[in-house]
């Protein structure tokens, strides 16, 4: 349903964003994980027509919206990592105001849909309230609420929960599930679970490359077997890292504990463990980095 074929972006201080990035997305959930800098910010904006590729094509529904933007506007929703409200309007006139420039012209259709969308978003008590006053995790809400106007068929969203406390968190990674029914959602995030818990598909972006794809059961099936796992004194991390293949650690109970990926166990105090979607990221960032220092 949405095609990506061979794009590139190159920005004006010479960093590449964006390296041949091919991606094919149906319907449904989609993850796209990175750390900060990966990329995906730019390939959301990009596919949203707010910035040009340098080359490359985006195909939605057959159509190369590279060669006109405005033919996937009326079909998309899009929320980004940050987006500027009217410091005195509330929910429901800002909801009006963007429903017009959507170009949903008649009044009575505009109003029920607004209506429709603050109950699906958990906002209708508040809808008379200025949207500067919300908390982080309305405000994320009122971002979908917007996004969802005019009923789009691709649905963009950019870090949607970072800075959520857990039960809003859970309330709007619920509410993308319920609209990933129906549309494309192209979740973009460096938060591991959140792919985890909702997406039927991923890919991973480093350093504007797309470096892994797939579907997460099956990605963590092909780590069974090859991670292990012990605790360790944190003066001890440089001497297992230098031995072993360290792809992940976090302090524990006061000691480090460190995930090794290897075909055979490094024996003591290792120990098998069953492998992760984060097991996952971190070993395909740990892959290509050392690839990347090789062809230095």
């Amino acid at each position: 349903m949405l095609s990506i074929q061979h794009l590139h972006k190159t920005y004006r201080n010479g960093v590449q964003a964006l390296d041949d990035v091919n991606l094919e997305i149906d319907k449904g959930m989609f993850g796209l994980l990175g750390p900060n800098g990966a990329g995906k910010s730019t390939l959301m904006r990009t596919i949203a027509g707010l910035q040009p590729a340098d080359r490359g094509s985006i195909f939605f529904r057959g159509v190369d919206v590279t060669q006109g933007p405005q033919k996937l506007r009326s079909q998309l929703g899009y929320l980004p990592q940050e987006f500027g409200v009217y410091p005195h309007l509330s929910a429901v006139q800002l909801l009006d105001h963007l429903a017009v420039l959507k170009g949903i012209i008649d009044k009575q259709k505009r109003r029920e849909q607004i209506q429709q969308l603050l109950g699906q978003t958990n906002l209708l008590e508040v809808q008379h309230r200025a949207v500067a006053s919300f908390s982080g995790g309305m405000r994320q809400r009122f971002g979908i609420a917007q996004a969802l106007l005019g009923n789009p068929r691709l649905v963009i969203v950019d870090e949607p929960t970072a800075g959520l406390d857990p039960e809003e968190r859970n309330r709007l990674l619920d509410m993308l599930s319920e609209i990933g029914e129906e549309v494309v959602v192209l979740l973009s995030t460096h938060i591991v679970e959140d792919v985890r818990d909702l997406c039927s598909q991923m890919a991973v972006m480093h350093r504007g490359r797309v470096v892994l794809q797939g579907e997460p059961g099956a990605l963590i099936q092909e780590l069974q077997g090859h991670i292990w796992q012990a605790q360790i004194e944190r003066r001890e991390f440089t001497n297992w890292q230098e031995r072993y293949q360290v792809i992940s650690s976090r302090l524990f109970a006061g000691k480090t504990l460190i995930h090794v990926q290897a075909d055979h166990s490094p024996g003591s105090p290792f120990e098998p463990v069953q492998p992760s979607l984060a097991d996952v990221y971190f070993s395909t960032l740990r892959m290509n980095q050392q690839q990347e220092e090789g062809r230095l």
